[in-house]
């Protein structure tokens, strides 16, 4: 798997964790005592931040995919004949060894 792949999985995960964890305050709420509303009071500002995190890092991420692509557009486009030079060298490499594994 790819490490943007990794990130998007990851990225699944944490939301839906978040989401889990909203649900469960919500169908705990029929509980009484002091105690309980502190810890929840505290858990639902923990899962504010995270959410806060989880924006913050996938607009990174968005971002480093963008500048990544822009700068793999400008290479091929400063560099056209050294860029078909390798993608032909990647092919024939390739080609090289499907052949032997026949």
């Amino acid at each position: 798997m790819h490490s943007s792949e990794q990130q998007a999985k990851l990225m699944r995960e944490l939301n839906q964790i978040l989401k889990d964890a909203e649900e469960l305050l919500k169908s705990s709420e029929q509980q009484a005592g002091d105690g309980f509303h502190q810890a929840k009071e505290k858990l639902e500002a923990s899962l504010k931040s995270a959410k806060q995190e989880i924006h913050k890092i996938e607009e990174v991420v968005v971002k480093k995919t963008k500048e990544a692509a822009q700068a793999t557009d400008s290479y091929v486009h400063e560099n056209p004949w050294k860029t078909a030079g390798i993608a032909a060298g990647v092919g024939l490499l390739i080609g090289l060894l499907i052949g032997r594994n026949k």
